[in-house]
Formats: structure tokens, sequence, C-alpha cells
């Protein structure tokens, strides 16, 4: 009995400590701007992206679903999702999966802003790349800010709307991601 009401504790106290270490939110933002000087309106934000962190390995992911993108023009959110492009019917949801690779520089644990690097894989429109980019942690108590700024390029995702060659759209849009875990 006794082992038994131990092994039970020292599951609890793992389930517990586990816990603290991963951080999820359902309200981490997308957005990106593929403007050009031929058009400022190819702009778009997705505030239903779910992310996670866990703070003891490093580990970082969001899943975005395409439909979710909002665009100030209804016209362009329809060719957006269209199959010329995103193609969110056969391809409804872009995620990242990696890790902070200067996980020993950030301290989750401290209140204060840390700069980081965050490698891993990036996958949209069926089509998965290696990429690296610049993030910024800001801890406060026991919230954690996560925000990255980076650019894709379009054609190595197999995106290649008619717009894109006319000028209209960026051939590599800037891309922020941000996400509050509390």
């Amino acid at each position: 009995m006794k082992k038994t009401i131990l092994v039970l504790s020292l599951a609890v106290v793992s389930a517990v400590s586990f816990a603290q270490k991963k951080k999820t939110t359902t309200s981490a933002t997308v957005s990106f701007d593929a403007t050009t000087k031929l058009d400022a309106l190819p702009k778009a934000d997705n505030k239903t992206v779910v992310a996670a962190l866990n703070t003891k390995t490093g580990a970082i992911a969001f899943e975005a679903v395409v439909k979710n993108f909002s665009f100030s023009n209804p016209k362009i959110q329809e060719h957006f999702n269209g199959a010329q492009w995103m193609d969110s019917d056969k391809f409804p949801k872009a995620s990242f999966k990696g890790k902070i690779t200067n996980l020993s520089t950030v301290n989750f644990k401290a209140d204060g802003t840390y700069s980081g690097t965050v490698e891993g894989d990036l996958t949209m429109h069926g089509v998965t790349k290696k990429v690296s980019a610049p993030a910024k942690f800001v801890v406060s108590g026991s919230n954690i800010t996560a925000t990255s700024e980076f650019s894709v390029k379009v054609a190595d995702f197999n995106v290649s709307g008619p717009a894109i060659g006319a000028g209209k759209v960026a051939t590599d849009p800037k891309i922020t991601v941000t996400a509050e875990f509390k």
C-alpha cells in the first residue's frame, strides 16, 4: 500500500513539473506582409494560431489554419485560399516545429528580455523547409511572450499566383509570429 501511494505521488509530482515546463496558447498570431510598390493590400493576420513552448528543452511549435488568415479585402482572401495560391482546401494548415538553438542564454525563470535563434521545419502548401530566425522572449512572472520576424520565398513552397509575377505580391513576404504563453 505504501509503495502504491509513493508511486502515485511521484506520478503526480512528475505531471505537475512537466506542466510547468510546457506552455501553450490557442491565440498566438501569425501575420504576413507581402506588399509591394504596386499593391499595399496583401497583408493578413491569423489570431487563432495554436502554439507550444517547452521551457526545459527549448522545443517550440505552432500550427495555423490557412483559412483563418484575415485580409482587409475579401477578394484577396478568396484568391489567397484558392488553388493558384495556398489551396487551403488541399493544404488546410501551416506549421512550424523546431527548437531554440541557444537555450542556455534564455532564462525562463527570471524576468527580462532575451534574444534567441529558433531553427526548425516550416511546412506550408505541402512543402517542408528548414528555417532559422531570430526570436525575442520576454519573461514577466509566469508569462512569456515569444516573437519572431523572418521572410520566406514563396517559390520555395510552390506558391506562384499570377499577382506575384505581375509584381503585386512580394516574392519574399515578411512573416511575424507572436505568442503569449501564460
